[in-house]
């Protein structure tokens, strides 16, 4: 029996490529945007169109109801929220480590023999540039985590000195569970008393009773999450800092973890602080990340104008990608 209307409901209609919208559409209007080919083929004519995706969001618009928290009247209460960059320096064992990656990264490429194997070499490569940027440690596995051989410690301590003179509170998100335990303890020697830790491994019936201890008045100075397990359905408005420790790929989850402090029931200005290493591969996932964001704006609001994209890149590309940039002193 065919369904008289079709409805689906989605918090991010774009949320890594505009694929994501072909697919909303293909299920929702069938042929209103052609075949998957011949989407692909528009969009990347619209990116050289004068107007920019206008003609697409035109296309779609009537047929898309968007209401934010953020728009007037939907919660005129919630306060501001400010992101920013925080830029980090790599220490000099980094520096050495990650070079040495990149080489590496050159050579296995260079011996790929089919695309599955080049794949891994590519997703592999990836892993371990982002584990240098956090910590040698995460990379190595030597559990030292000495705060000197990281830039990104050296700024967490300053970025959380002045909250904590501050007597504010913050969650600190990181992808890698590994990293949870030593930036608990980092941050412990900053405020002189412990904090939370959430992670994969954190047993069910704990997670509400850490989320009470945080939001009670009085409660932990920090909060560490790693972003799969505590990213998403927790109320943590207790915090009026966020801190991503390393960048996730996908911009929708970035957001779904500030949300665990910017929601309803915040009543404080919401400050959001995003590592990057300078001249670093992160340096160029943030690039994405914002190109990211800037197509589903173009396409979903009336506004002038990820591993799967690095995946898609030649070698040359790639290595141009992750390759350490110096700047000049």
């Amino acid at each position: 029996m065919l369904a008289g209307c079709r409805v689906a409901l989605t918090g991010t209609p774009v949320e890594n490529r505009l694929t994501d919208l072909w697919s909303l559409f293909d299920f929702l209007n069938p042929g209103l945007l052609g075949s998957a080919a011949d989407f692909g083929a528009l969009t990347k004519r619209l990116e050289k169109h004068p107007e920019g995706m206008a003609p697409l969001r035109r296309l779609v618009q009537p047929f898309i109801l968007r209401r934010m928290k953020t728009d007037p009247g939907i919660a005129p209460e919630l306060p501001a929220k400010t992101e920013m960059p925080s830029w980090c320096l790599l220490s000099r064992r980094q520096v050495v480590l990650y070079q040495r990656a990149v080489n590496a990264m050159a050579k296995e490429l260079a011996a790929a023999e089919d695309p599955v194997q080049r794949q891994g070499v590519v997703l592999g490569s990836l892993l371990r540039l982002k584990q240098i940027c956090n910590h040698p440690s995460l990379f190595s596995g030597d559990a030292v985590y000495d705060a000197a051989d990281s830039g990104k410690f050296g700024r967490l301590a300053e970025i959380c000195q002045e909250i904590a003179s501050r007597g504010e509170r913050v969650l600190v998100f990181t992808q890698f569970r590994e990293m949870t335990g030593p930036l608990a303890a980092h941050l412990e020697a900053v405020w002189g008393m412990p904090g939370l830790v959430l992670h994969g491994g954190t047993p069910v019936v704990q997670r509400q009773q850490l989320v009470e201890r945080f939001q009670a008045a009085g409660g932990p100075p920090f909060f560490v999450i790693s972003v799969k397990a505590g990213g998403t359905g927790l109320t943590l408005t207790a915090a009026s800092h966020v801190i991503h420790f390393d960048r996730w790929w996908n911009p929708a989850v970035e957001d779904q973890a500030t949300d665990r402090a910017y929601r309803i029931g915040q009543t404080r200005p919401v400050m959001v602080h995003k590592f990057i290493c300078e001249g670093t591969l992160e340096e160029r996932i943030d690039y994405l990340i914002r190109d990211k964001k800037r197509l589903a704006t173009e396409v979903l609001e009336d506004r002038d104008g990820s591993a799967g994209m690095l995946l898609a890149m030649s070698d040359e590309e790639l290595l141009g990608m992750v390759q350490l940039q110096r700047r000049p002193d």
